[in-house]
């Protein structure tokens, strides 16, 4: 791997991580069109070395989290089984599409998410109520299913999407609704990024696979198939500094106009989604 794309993948790991501190996202909203549209890799080992890196960078945060009395460690152990399950039907679903098709999916849902923060930047900040009723049992799983399935169906985290269901539907305050997602992150990005990658040889083939001298090592080292190695070589590029960045993130929160850096990161996914739609 030239050192150049050494010292890219690292700067996009930083500025994932820095995004993702600082705006509360998960860094795959810039890690896939960066490995996608920047360095021309297939969607699906995009996804892989993604899921491998939210893995890493979920941890270091719900620990602070943790610390902090903020995760709803009931909510996670209830939710888990039905989010473990679906995101590894979402990964099989995402598989069945073409990386062509993948893209444009992903274009789609980045149009969801320039529409969230848009809505933040019209509208005034709302105070973080108290926790609301909490009648219906179905409210936790159905929306441990729904993250599990988005999450492995478009290679992210599922922060973006929870969160608000968390809000909207399980009725938890702002605060504890980032913790939450940060845990259960932690925990199903692990099965999304092994299923991901076990089934990444069927999905990308070998003449796509950019081989160099620190993948074929990789893979001769390791025993994984090409596709596998570039995915885990990438990120473990990308993993360093994407932890510092989402340290350097949360610190920032509270020393810069959020609300400017939300609308530069809005116009870069604009554009971002209109390459992968029609690029």
């Amino acid at each position: 791997m030239p050192w150049y794309e050494i010292l890219a993948l690292s700067g996009f790991g930083l500025l994932a991580g820095i995004l993702g501190g600082l705006l509360g996202i998960g860094g795959s909203i810039i890690l896939i069109p960066a490995l996608t549209l920047v360095f021309s890799h297939d969607m699906h080992l995009a996804q892989a070395a993604s899921m491998l890196v939210i893995t890493f960078v979920a941890v270091p945060s719900t620990i602070q989290h943790h610390r902090n009395h903020a995760v709803r460690w009931r909510v996670v152990w209830i939710m888990l089984p039905f989010a473990i399950v679906f995101i590894i039907l979402g990964v099989q679903t995402g598989n069945l599409f073409n990386a062509h098709l993948l893209k444009r999916i992903f274009a789609t849902f980045l149009l969801y998410v320039i529409y969230l923060n848009v809505r933040k930047l019209l509208k005034p900040k709302e105070p973080d109520h108290a926790d609301g009723p909490r009648r219906g049992r179905w409210r936790i799983p159905f929306v441990g299913s729904v993250v599990g399935f988005m999450a492995g169906v478009l290679g992210i985290g599922g922060g973006i999407v929870v969160v608000p269901l968390f809000q909207k539907i399980c009725k938890i305050p702002l605060r504890n609704a980032i913790a939450t997602s940060s845990a259960l992150m932690t925990i199903t990005s692990v099965f999304g990024a092994v299923r991901k990658n076990m089934t990444l040889p069927t999905l990308v083939e070998e003449s796509a696979v950019k081989g160099n001298g620190v993948v074929d090592w990789v893979a001769g080292f390791t025993g994984l198939p090409a596709a596998v190695a570039q995915s885990v070589t990438i990120a473990a590029v990308i993993i360093p500094l994407a932890i510092v960045g989402s340290f350097i993130g949360a610190h920032l929160t509270h020393k810069l106009p959020v609300n400017v850096v939300r609308l530069v990161f809005v116009i870069v996914l604009m554009v971002t989604a209109v390459d992968m739609m029609f690029g």
